[in-house]
């Protein structure tokens, strides 16, 4: 026996002590284990070669999927258009409004031409959108819009205008963390005829009487009069029943089913810009306006009686003579609407036909003068007929007054306010005839509608 407790035979047998046993089974199972682990590992890169090939670098660990970059679509109403990708991107960086939006690469898309009443939107898929810009080719300023908190879409706020080519330009970031820049033009249509609209009253008439109606006059034919009317709005506060009746293709009245009530305020919003008229009008531009209805003034003048009564909201407070047109030459019968006040004016017949030389010609100075219709008949100072006045009647269509009566009425009466009259002996005032649309009942009026019920 050796000093480390080994016994050398001569047959070559080893003697191991009890400490050596324990150290040699502890390498052992060191050993095993090592040695499994090697099988697996070899094991999970003969997978991964066969199934993804051998040619990945670094024994065939699996890379990361790739992520996408930005794609940006641009939108009016149904058109739309995808921004080209370019081919190469950059790290996303601070965006410099100062650097080309378009570098060399894919063609520029368009889109249009477009209603310019229509929003452009601007979207983005697989990123965010980190800058907007839609500049005016003609004027070079930005148009406004607004882009979305978490950079998903921008839409502009303000309306284009007619016949205008707009430049886009996008800063996107995509999932890649890639800038993406991209630009496109967009055309807006130009209309052949441009359609401007005016107003009865004037917006600056401010207080109008309770006979008041609306009156909305276009420059051109309207071929498709159910569009005008939808882009008409009108509201009352008290709220009250109204509707629109076509005159011709050029004028369109709104009344209510009957006399404004006292103390209404109107509003009137004619929204045409980018409305199509038909046969290739447009409206020019949009118009509003605000009028406010006054005390409830009208004069009721009977043919019979020779009398005329003066009500304020439905109060008598005034009755004085009058003289109405001749036999010959009768006043319209029904409700006419105040449309102008003259201090004085000349009436003469041949601004209807009777010059001088023809029988029935007349040419005189009237004070007070007052307006109720397009087609000649105002309520005016008439000292010549004063006898008459009560009596009988001797005008040409006008309604007499003594000039203490004609200047009473002059400082009581305005735009808007009614003088109804009955007994004349002549016909109805025609609907044409300025104002003749009290002279139509109410279920008559709502016909006179491009829309249907």
């Amino acid at each position: 026996m050796n000093r480390t407790g080994y016994r050398i035979g001569g047959g070559g047998s080893v003697n191991v002590s009890p400490r050596g046993r324990v150290i040699g089974d502890r390498l052992h199972r060191w050993a095993s284990l090592a040695l499994g682990l090697c099988a697996v590992l070899i094991a999970i890169a003969g997978v991964r070669t066969a199934t993804h090939g051998s040619g990945s670098a670094g024994g065939g660990f699996l890379a990361e999927p790739a992520k996408p970059s930005a794609r940006v679509t641009v939108a009016a109403g149904p058109a739309k258009v995808e921004l080209p990708v370019p081919a190469a991107t950059a790290p996303a960086e601070p965006a410099n409004p100062a650097a080309p939006a378009n570098p060399a690469g894919p063609a520029v898309p368009s889109l249009g031409p477009i209603n310019p009443t229509v929003p452009v939107t601007v979207s983005v898929a697989e990123g965010r959108l980190r800058e907007v810009r839609l500049i005016d080719g003609k004027s070079k300023q930005p148009v406004a819009g607004e882009l979305q908190a978490d950079g998903g879409s921008w839409r502009s706020t303000a309306p284009l205008a007619y016949g205008g080519r707009y430049q886009l330009s996008t800063v996107a970031v995509g999932d890649d963390n890639l800038e993406v820049r991209g630009s496109a033009t967009v055309a807006t249509l130009s209309p052949a005829k441009l359609a401007a609209v005016s107003f009865i009253p004037a917006p600056t008439a401010g207080v109008v009487g309770v006979g008041q109606p609306l009156v909305v006059k276009f420059s051109k034919p309207v071929t498709d009069k159910a569009a005008a009317e939808r882009a008409l709005k009108v509201t009352t506060s008290p709220e009250q029943p109204g509707g629109w009746y076509w005159f011709s293709a050029t004028e369109a009245h709104y009344r209510s089913a009957k006399y404004w009530t006292a103390g209404t305020s109107i509003s009137l919003s004619a929204n045409m810009f980018g409305v199509d008229l038909g046969k290739g009008t447009f409206g020019q531009a949009s118009r509003s306006m605000s009028v406010k209805i006054r005390d409830s003034i009208v004069a009721k003048a009977d043919g019979s009686s020779h009398q005329m009564q003066f009500y304020r909201n439905g109060s008598l407070i005034k009755t004085m003579p009058v003289s109405l047109g001749s036999p010959k030459n009768p006043s319209h019968n029904g409700p006419h609407v105040v449309t102008t006040r003259e201090l004085t004016r000349v009436m003469d017949s041949c601004t209807y036909g009777v010059c001088e030389g023809q029988a029935g010609h007349y040419r005189i100075k009237a004070d007070l003068a007052v307006r109720i219709s397009s087609s000649g008949e105002f309520v005016h100072s008439a000292p010549w007929s004063v006898a008459q006045q009560g009596r009988s009647n001797v005008s040409h269509g006008c309604i007499n007054l003594s000039p203490a009566n004609a200047r009473w009425f002059f400082d009581n009466i305005g735009i808007g306010d009614v003088v109804e009259i009955t007994n004349s002996g002549g016909p109805t005032l025609p609907l044409w005839d300025t104002y003749g649309d009290w002279t139509i009942p109410w279920a008559q009026w709502q016909t006179g509608s491009a829309l249907e019920e």
